[in-house]
């Protein structure tokens, strides 16, 4: 419900409505050592066996850990790009040198 507010904006008052419950215990009582072992036991069948490296998130997608031997990464192959590739003409001149001489003033 709105209320008028010295300022532009209108002063919100929340009012309840409906049922409202108000769960309090009043009355305690324990069972007995055995009674209360016999129903706090859980069959081994509905545990589940716990997997290793393996993990949920809180979403549900499931996470896991592989193990691998490390790679050599000289035997590696990758992409040649024609860019970076070498011609013929370039190779020869890198090795009888450059016919090129430098100049010297």
């Amino acid at each position: 419900q709105m209320v008028k507010s010295g300022c532009r904006t209108p002063r919100i008052e929340l009012e309840e409505i409906g049922p409202s419950f108000d769960f309090s215990l009043r009355r305690v009582h324990l069972a007995s050592d055995d009674l209360y072992k016999k129903a706090h036991k859980q069959p081994k069948q509905l545990k589940p066996k716990k997997k290793k490296n393996i993990s949920h998130d809180a979403f549900g997608t499931k996470y896991g850990r592989l193990h691998m031997q490390k790679q050599d990464l000289s035997k590696l192959q990758t992409r040649k790009m024609k860019g970076l590739r070498k011609r013929r003409g370039e190779v020869t001149e890198e090795e009888h040198g450059s016919p090129k001489k430098a100049k010297s003033d």
